[in-house]
């Protein structure tokens, strides 16, 4: 009996870290598939003028905030199964998917006509703390691109990706709504999600 369970114990583990680390291959891939559903059949919705998280606005907002809150929990999840595979980087991933998800609980302030009519730039308190979130949880998604880029099987690519997502945030923000600068942002969102989703896979298939 003991010789039983002690070889159990192990796989039983094994399949934990592969089911958590399942969750890192399908969140990028879904964040993104309905932020860009919604991006093209929004009323209104300008992928050159508006980001993803403004989204949230208007009649159908719950769906952009529970797009949020689902991939960010997803991402905690895989970012478990990255600390139970390799032992490191998955406390800052982790920071990523709270990020996330205290982005999605308060929302994105509309603006620059979206949705209709909303064409104040205003700041309101559930903005700025979305703001704060995402800025703290980017950090933390940098920091994850350096420090699994050992576990990657792609360093160099791993933080450049680290890299290129800190300069596409920064460029949305130094544009000042400029289109260069939200599709820069737009396609550092598409390269970190790649990331996560490919060093999801890696570590599920060295287990």
């Amino acid at each position: 009996m003991t010789s039983t369970t002690a070889c159990t114990t192990p796989a039983l583990a094994d399949r934990v870290t592969k089911s958590l680390l399942g969750y890192g291959v399908i969140a990028g891939p879904l964040y993104v598939t309905v932020s860009l559903a919604q991006a093209f059949t929004r009323d209104g919705y300008d992928p050159t003028r508006h980001a993803w998280s403004m989204l949230q606005n208007g009649d159908l907002g719950w769906i952009q905030t529970t797009n949020l809150i689902v991939s960010g929990l997803m991402v905690v999840a895989a970012a478990v199964g990255v600390g139970r595979a390799v032992g490191r980087g998955g406390v800052p991933l982790a920071v990523y998917g709270v990020g996330m998800v205290v982005a999605g609980l308060f929302r994105a302030d509309p603006g620059r006509g979206f949705p209709p009519g909303a064409d104040g730039e205003t700041v309101s308190w559930h903005g700025l703390v979305h703001l704060g979130a995402a800025g703290v949880g980017f950090v933390g998604l940098t920091v994850a691109c350096f420090l699994l880029a050992r576990h990657s099987g792609f360093p160099l690519l791993s933080r450049a990706t680290g890299v290129l997502f800190v300069a596409s945030f920064l460029a949305m923000n130094a544009s000042g709504g400029a289109a260069w600068g939200i599709l820069a942002f737009t396609g550092g969102v598409l390269l970190v999600s790649a990331w996560l989703a490919a060093v999801s896979v890696r570590l599920y298939r060295s287990i």
